[in-house]
């Protein structure tokens, strides 16, 4: 099983990673911002400047989660990944704000573009930095279930299509002169980040709220749970779960025969977790062991059966 603190150190690379990304990007478009007097430049390094921030709230909240449980939380630290990516979701929302104010004020007040040619060759250097960084972060999070990093990965590709939708509304103002197609570009811009932030949001709120696992990763849990029970005279119900940023737990009611001694049952949860975390690596496994016979070891209002 991979060490967790090397995954952790392998996280945090990438988010330094992240963060040169921004500066990068951050300086790239604002001197296309500068030297075409360009809203959508503009509003282009606005989001790089989120991107910078929540890298850096991302990098926090990642130390936060590798803490080890404690008295307080014993549980664990993961749930600080979520909140990492709502306050990116919220950033969002702000830097969206700022890009459709600015552009409605070009909207009224249309400028001609100076040096536009530079401008495009600046964006999009910074888009292929923003496309190679935010493929990699979306890749290594999903294989290490780190929220911060898919979180940061999808908001550099959102990045990358925004810059994308800016470079042709710029090289279009270029070629028509329509000048009023620079702020209406920003405010698509504005649009389709205001989408990004809600869709991080909403994530996070369904994080927060300890969400079951996804239904793949139980389909994992009850065909153990199935194999279980045709090797041994026994039966599982109750099966819950949750998950807390890259932390899984999983809770189940083992229905055992009632002659079964403590140590039996006792071996049956150990090799059961054992065989959990071999397709979930680092699920934390709870079972409570009940008599097969007794009805009151059904009588479980509140929890559903399985």
């Amino acid at each position: 099983m991979p060490d967790p603190h090397d995954n952790q150190r392998l996280l945090v690379r990438y988010l330094y990673l992240s963060i040169a990304a921004a500066l990068a990007t951050i300086g790239l478009k604002s001197l296309a911002a500068g030297l075409t007097g360009s809203v959508g430049f503009l509003s282009d390094a606005l989001e790089s400047v989120v991107n910078l921030v929540a890298a850096i709230v991302g990098l926090i909240a990642l130390r936060i989660a590798a803490r080890p449980p404690d008295d307080v939380h014993p549980f664990g630290h993961g749930q600080v990944e979520y909140m990492s990516a709502a306050v990116e979701g919220g950033m969002i929302f702000v830097a969206a704000a700022a890009i459709v104010y600015t552009a409605v004020q070009r909207l009224i007040e249309p400028v001609d573009l100076e040096q536009a040619g530079i401008g495009l060759v600046l964006s999009t250097m910074a888009s292929l930095i923003n496309l190679g960084v935010g493929w990699q972060l979306l890749r290594v999070g999903k294989r290490h279930r780190s929220m911060v990093l898919v979180a940061d990965g999808k908001h550099l590709l959102t990045d990358v299509v925004t810059s994308a939708g800016v470079l042709i509304g710029i090289a279009l103002v270029t070629v028509t002169g329509w000048r009023w197609l620079d702020p209406v570009v920003a405010l698509v811009v504005g649009v389709n980040i205001l989408v990004a932030g809600y869709l991080l949001i909403r994530r996070s709120v369904i994080g927060l709220l300890n969400a079951s696992l996804p239904d793949e990763d139980l389909a994992e849990v009850e065909a153990i749970l199935t194999r279980y029970r045709a090797e041994h005279q026994i039966d599982f119900h109750a099966l819950r779960s949750r998950e807390s940023g890259r932390q899984r737990f999983v809770y189940v009611h083992l229905l055992t025969p009632a002659q079964w001694t403590v140590k039996r049952g006792h071996d049956l949860t150990e090799s059961l977790a054992k065989d959990i975390r071999a397709v979930l690596p680092g699920t934390r496994t709870f079972v409570h062991i009940e008599p097969i016979g007794d009805p009151a070891s059904y009588d479980h209002p509140h929890i559903p059966a399985i």
